[in-house]
């Protein structure tokens, strides 16, 4: 097991990872991945189920009272896109219009998002070549000792040791971590979705129980949902 810590076989290959992702990407996109990647080992709590709440609640406000009584909720909506979605409800009626600000909206994050992943599947394809590379320059190496048949085969283990980080780092950590940022992104657009087909039809003044139906085709994958309760939205929101 010793043969296997090889400090310098980890420089050789985290070190040229680094530096061919850094030739690639901006390093202003490099930080926001890193950054990004600090929520596959740290799970948050998603509130899409108040969000959701939110908007049951604020249909029911613009069946009853119209759609202009909503203007002196806006503030107190928690979720940006929601709130952002609401505000333009209110100063232009017209529901395509809206649909399309906000889908393209939409379409951008989703392309900042995916950048993430795509930092981390590039580094998954760098560490192994770079593992080769570490193997070759350890072959190298000992290839002085070539008549020493005991030094060479311990030196040859050594040097593939390059390779197993290669493939360790890509395979274990890199991709993985691409995966995870790639279905977290899908998830947030989902549901964006979601709230955007709700904004819309609050702006149509649609039934609370219509745009409820509207969204359970998302709601059934989600455990714990429960029906919207005015009386505690309200509470939220202020009597009115």
């Amino acid at each position: 097991m010793v043969s296997l810590i090889q400090p310098s076989a980890v420089m050789i290959v985290l070190g040229g990872t680094f530096c061919a992702a850094v030739v690639n990407f901006k390093p202003s996109t490099l930080i926001n991945a890193f950054k990004a990647s600090f929520e596959v080992f740290a799970e948050r709590e998603k509130p899409h189920m108040r969000v959701i709440d939110e908007i049951i609640y604020l249909a029911h406000q613009a069946r009853v009272k119209g759609l202009f009584a909503l203007n002196g909720l806006v503030d107190k909506i928690q979720d940006p896109f929601l709130k952002r979605g609401i505000q333009l409800s209110i100063d232009f009626n017209n529901p395509q219009m809206i649909y399309d600000i906000l889908k393209a909206e939409i379409s951008y994050d989703e392309e900042e998002e995916l950048i993430n992943s795509r930092v981390f599947e590039a580094l998954g394809g760098y560490a192994p070549t770079f593992g080769i590379v570490g193997a070759v320059f350890g072959l190298i190496q000992i290839m002085g000792y070539i008549q020493q048949p005991d030094i060479l085969a311990q030196g040859i283990a050594v040097a593939f040791v390059s390779t197993l980080y290669g493939v360790g780092f890509a395979n274990l950590l890199f991709l993985p971590v691409a995966g995870k940022l790639k279905m977290n992104t899908r998830e947030r657009i989902l549901f964006k979705e979601v709230v955007l087909q709700g904004i819309v039809s609050i702006q149509m003044e649609e039934s609370p129980m219509v745009i409820e139906e509207k969204l359970m085709a998302y709601l059934k994958y989600h455990n714990g949902y429960h029906k919207t309760d005015n009386k505690n939205q309200a509470g939220v929101y202020g009597a009115r």
